[in-house]
């Protein structure tokens, strides 16, 4: 049974509290007091995310921060974006457009073309390879799209001496080969065609300036 004289005493004790709670300026307190909360919450709530966030780390282009540079994207000198996803590419009813040297120029893509002298066109069957060669006169700037495909590209800086990644059958990628740099484009994908579109800054008079067959494990692609 409860002591009458303990409950009296704690009735005392809140009485004050009660009383002001009923008074039109306890509104602003009460608000005030809220609002702390609400902070303390938020606060609360950042910190968990910037945590989660340093775990898992993720390098963003800044000029565009919805192009991001995934596993070894940077290495190989690329960008990609999800064709069905806003993009900083002009996108409407009719699909995605863009221009690779300025796209490429503003994500900051080492080596990309100042303007397009000699544009080519091209597909990839699945199993096929394109480029496979090295350019020692000409930057060269891709678009590629279409199909899951791999690109790979000379990389001193990587103990193999390139890197390569696959773009995905949703995923529109822009990537440059600096001059004196090797590149190659395989069509990883059982159904679907690989397109892409090669940009470069000069006119290729004759092969004297460019390697081939650089990569032998990938001679036994059909070129």
């Amino acid at each position: 049974m409860a002591n009458p004289r303990r409950v009296l005493i704690e009735n005392h004790r809140l009485s004050p509290l009660i009383n002001l709670l009923k008074k039109p300026q306890a509104f602003p307190l009460l608000l005030s007091f809220f609002l702390f909360l609400t902070w303390i919450s938020l606060r609360v709530q950042h910190s968990s995310h910037f945590v989660s966030s340093s775990s898992h780390p993720k390098t963003t282009v800044n000029s565009h921060p919805d192009l991001e540079i995934l596993d070894d994207d940077d290495k190989v000198n690329l960008v990609r974006f999800d064709s069905s996803s806003l993009s900083p590419v002009r996108k409407d009813d009719r699909g995605w457009f863009l221009d690779p040297v300025i796209l490429a120029r503003d994500s900051q893509l080492n080596g990309g073309d100042a303007s397009c002298l000699s544009i080519h066109v091209g597909e990839i069957r699945p199993g096929g390879l394109r480029g496979n060669h090295r350019h020692h006169t000409c930057n060269e700037t891709f678009v590629i799209w279409g199909a899951r495909t791999k690109f790979r590209l000379e990389n001193h800086t990587v103990e193999k001496g390139f890197a390569e990644v696959v773009i995905g059958e949703d995923e529109v990628a822009v990537a440059v080969s600096p001059s004196g740099t090797a590149h190659a484009l395989v069509n990883m994908d059982p159904v679907r065609s690989t397109f892409f579109i090669g940009c470069q800054d000069c006119t290729m008079q004759n092969s004297s300036t460019s390697d081939f067959k650089v990569w032998k494990d990938l001679l036994s692609k059909v070129n």
